[in-house]
C-alpha cells in the first residue's frame, strides 16, 4: 500500500512522462512539416508529372471522397419525387459569359496552329517510330530512352522527320447534336462525327459552326426524380437542324471558311515574331479552356486517352487498357483536366549555351520542355517564368572529360 508521499511522487512521475509525451509529438509534427514543406520546394523546381505506369490510373481532379460523396447525394436526390432545379449549363442553357471565351479559344487554337506551322518550317520536329518520342531540333538526341517491346538492343531511338502534329496531339471527341441527349452507344461509332475535342468544347459553350448543328434550347429542362423532363420540341421550328449537315460524317474533310484565315494579316515576316506570337496564342488557349472547364463537363478515361465532352462519357467498347475485359471495353469515365485535352509533350530542352548533340551519358544535367514551348523557345521567344523550373538553366552540363569530376 502506498503512503501519500509516494502517490504524489507517481502523480508527478504520470504528468511528466505525458508532457514528455506531448512535446516529443509536437516536435516530430513540426519536422515532418518541414520535411514536407522542403520537399514540396524541391518539387516546386521541377514541375514533371509522372509517367504513369499500364495499371495505374490518372489522378483525380476531384478527390474521390468527394466524388463518392456526391454520388450517394444525387442517389438520395432519385428517390425523392421532386423537381431539381439546376444552373446554366447543366439545365440546358448557356453560361452567357462564356460565349466570348469560347470564341477566343477557338481562334487563339487556330492561330497557334499556324504558327505553329509557320516556325516548322524553319526548326525541324523529330519522332521516334518505336516508341513515339520526340525531339525539337537538330540534329536529334542520343539519349537511349527508347525503352519498348520492338526497340534496339541499345535503347536507342529510330528517328524520323515528324510535323505539327507531333507538337501539338489532336485529342478527338464525339459531336453531339444534344449535349444533354443520350449518349453515344457502340453501333453509332462510325455515324457520329469525331471532331478535335477543344472545338466541341467550344461549339458546347456557344460557338455556332454550320457543319456541326448543335442544339440550343430557349427553355431549361428539369430534372424530377433523376429524370429529364423537357418541355421544348425535339426539332423547334426556329432550329434549321438540316441544315447544312455533312452526310458523309467524318470521312469527307470540309473546306475551311474564309474567316478562319482573318488572323493571316499580321505585321510579322521573321521567325521570331512568329514564335513571340505563338506563346501569346499558348496561354490565351490554356486560359480559357481552363475556364470553360470549370462550367463545362469534359469526361476522360482513367486508363486510355479517349476524351468526351459532355455532363457523361460515350458508351463505345474500344478500351483496351489496364482491365478492360472486366468493364467489357468500356472507358472507365472520371473528370478530365486540361492535360487531357492540350496533352504536353516533353522533351529534351537544348540550351544556347550547351551543345546541340544530347548524349545519354549527361542526361542528368539537361532539362525538359513542352515540344511546342521548345519549339518556340528555339525559335527566339521567352518561355517565361512558367517553364523556368522545369529547364534547369541553373545547371552547367559539364564536358565528357569532367563528368567523373563532377561532385
Amino acid at each position: 500500500m502506498l503512503t501519500a508521499r509516494g502517490r504524489t511522487f507517481s502523480n508527478l512521475r504520470q504528468i511528466f512522462i505525458r508532457n514528455l509525451y506531448k512535446e516529443t509529438r509536437t516536435n516530430a509534427s513540426e519536422s515532418r512539416s518541414f520535411a514536407c514543406a522542403s520537399s514540396s520546394n524541391r518539387l516546386d523546381s521541377l514541375e514533371l508529372p509522372r509517367k504513369l505506369r499500364k495499371f495505374e490510373r490518372k489522378p483525380w481532379v476531384t478527390d474521390i471522397n468527394e466524388v463518392k460523396r456526391k454520388a450517394r447525394l444525387e442517389k438520395q436526390e432519385r428517390t425523392m419525387v421532386r423537381e431539381t432545379n439546376f444552373k446554366p449549363p447543366k439545365n440546358g442553357l448557356l453560361v452567357k459569359g462564356l460565349i466570348p471565351v469560347a470564341h477566343d479559344v477557338l481562334a487563339a487554337r487556330n492561330q497557334l496552329l499556324f504558327y505553329t506551322s509557320r516556325v516548322a518550317h524553319s526548326i525541324s520536329i523529330y519522332f521516334c517510330s518505336v516508341c513515339g518520342d520526340v525531339h525539337v531540333g537538330d540534329p536529334p538526341h542520343k539519349i537511349r530512352t527508347c525503352n519498348v517491346s520492338g526497340s534496339q538492343t541499345n535503347k536507342e531511338h529510330v528517328w524520323e522527320r515528324g510535323g505539327v502534329e507531333h507538337v501539338l496531339p489532336v485529342v478527338k471527341s464525339f459531336h453531339l447534336y444534344d449535349r444533354l441527349g443520350r449518349a453515344v452507344s457502340h453501333n453509332e461509332r462510325l455515324q457520329v462525327d469525331q471532331i478535335p475535342a477543344i472545338v466541341e468544347l467550344c461549339i458546347q459553350a456557344g460557338v455556332d459552326i454550320p457543319k456541326y448543328a448543335t442544339r440550343r434550347r430557349e427553355f431549361p429542362v428539369y430534372y424530377v426524380a433523376g429524370r429529364l423532363i423537357d418541355f421544348e420540341k425535339k426539332f423547334p421550328k426556329t432550329d434549321s437542324h438540316e441544315k447544312d449537315i455533312n452526310t458523309s460524317g467524318f470521312w469527307a474533310s470540309p473546306k475551311s471558311s474564309n474567316d478562319d484565315q482573318k488572323f493571316l494579316d499580321f505585321p510579322f515576316d521573321n521567325l521570331k515574331g512568329f514564335a513571340v506570337r505563338g506563346m501569346e496564342a499558348l496561354d490565351k488557349l490554356h486560359s480559357g479552356v481552363l475556364k470553360l472547364m470549370e462550367k463545362y463537363d469534359v469526361q476522360a478515361c482513367g486508363y486510355c486517352n479517349e476524351v468526351q465532352v459532355g455532363p457523361k462519357g460515350h458508351r463505345v467498347r474500344q478500351c483496351q487498357a489496364f482491365k478492360h475485359q472486366m468493364r467489357d471495353g468500356q472507358h472507365a469515365w472520371q473528370q478530365a483536366s486540361t492535360d487531357d485535352i492540350i496533352p504536353p509533350v516533353y522533351v529534351w530542352h537544348v540550351g544556347d549555351s550547351q551543345d546541340r548533340l544530347l548524349i545519354d551519358a549527361l542526361k542528368r544535367y539537361y532539362g525538359k520542355l513542352p515540344a511546342v514551348v521548345e519549339l518556340f523557345a528555339q525559335a527566339g521567344a521567352s518561355v517565361g517564368e512558367k517553364y523556368q523550373g522545369m529547364m534547369q538553366e541553373d545547371v552547367i552540363v559539364p564536358s565528357l572529360d569532367e563528368e567523373n569530376l563532377v561532385v
